[in-house]
């Protein structure tokens, strides 16, 4: 078990095509964000075990020697043992939660103690910990604020636990893919991801004839950008850029027709098409976030800064461009509002 502090962090995600059709076995294709997600793990010896979570007002400890109490066989070992919604329930059972807890707030603490009761269970006794998340980026907007924080949380624990190496190492970069400059947009409408994947499984049931070939239709949308992609990874030209801007209008319409879209984000793709800018909806839909593409020669000016948008709040090209991701992680240069993504950054002591 490492003795020292661990610092951890994993970026966010946008999914530039094949939102709803990779559930149904199509591509999809995401890029990481300059946002992220960022977790501090620091060992100690008083046999407690603690969780801290500003963003979302969570701040949780537990007794190990309690923990170490708990029947969690049914946890499994190993890489086969997947996690089920009896799960769930039983670890909702062993550790006090009610039943019906669906919050984002039980569920990150649910979250913690799988990964940690799972991975920690190879260890001779529990270890004594305190894990501190914040993140940059905002939850249930489609951002993969989730899959981040899971991500931080397993990555630290096997580490901490000498399973895998440090992943904070740099490695060699694999190459420079092409940076694309995208102005991330939040609507603020709440959407249930559940509930939208459901929707368009019921009209595949229902229309299957004509929902079957919108879906085959998303899967050539992103292998054609994939491809645009890697042309433009040696030379970009206005060219690659209008064929990108055409196969953003045709997947949001299919979009549109999977009945994922929403009248925010129509508002979105009518003032930026206004501005002659091209958008889409990124991840489930129904609210949450789009995306809209930005030329390289794109100038400061106002997008959704227009009456009656019903966009919350108002957003603008700010003056300054985020930095650029670099080496792995992530190909996408993000514009963003200032006041949309302040990062929450605990005074953290050792």
């Amino acid at each position: 078990m490492l003795s020292e502090v661990l610092l951890v962090s994993a970026p966010g995600k946008v999914i530039l095509h094949g939102e709803h059709a990779v559930v149904h076995g199509k591509v999809a294709l995401a890029v990481a964000l300059n946002l992220r997600t960022f977790l501090r793990l620091q060992p100690h010896s008083n046999g407690r075990v603690g969780l801290n979570l500003p963003n979302i007002g969570v701040r949780r400890a537990w007794d190990v020697a309690s923990l170490q109490l708990l029947d969690t066989s049914f946890l499994g070992h190993g890489d086969s043992a997947a996690l089920t919604a009896k799960h769930v329930e039983k670890l909702k059972e062993v550790v006090g939660f009610p039943k019906d807890c669906v919050d984002p707030e039980h569920l990150a603490v649910l979250a913690f103690l799988y990964l940690y009761l799972s991975i920690c269970q190879s260890q001779r006794a529990l270890p004594s910990l305190d894990i501190t998340v914040w993140s940059e980026l905002p939850t249930g907007a489609g951002l993969g604020s989730s899959a981040a924080y899971s991500v931080c949380l397993a990555a630290a624990l096997l580490t901490a636990c000498e399973e895998i190496p440090n992943p904070l190492k740099d490695g060699e970069a694999a190459g420079r893919p092409p940076v694309l400059k995208i102005l991330l947009i939040n609507t603020k409408v709440p959407r249930s991801t559940k509930v939208l994947v459901a929707n368009v499984r019921s009209r595949l049931l229902k229309f299957p004839e004509i929902v079957a070939p919108l879906l085959t239709s998303i899967d050539a949308i992103s292998l054609e950008c994939e491809r645009v992609l890697g042309e433009m990874a040696a030379a970009p030209t206005p060219e690659h850029y209008l064929t990108l801007e055409e196969l953003i209008d045709m997947n949001q319409h299919h979009l549109n027709a999977l009945g994922v879209g929403h009248a925010s984000l129509d508002q979105l793709c009518q003032v930026t098409t206004a501005h002659g800018l091209h958008s889409k909806l990124t991840g489930a839909g129904g609210g949450g976030c789009g995306i809209t593409l930005l030329r390289p020669d794109s100038r400061r000016r106002n997008v959704c800064r227009e009456p009656g948008t019903g966009l919350v709040p108002p957003i603008s090209l700010p003056a300054k461009l985020s930095t650029s991701l670099r080496n792995n992680q992530g190909i996408v240069t993000i514009y963003h509002h200032r006041h949309h993504y302040q990062p929450c950054i605990p005074a953290v002591t050792s």
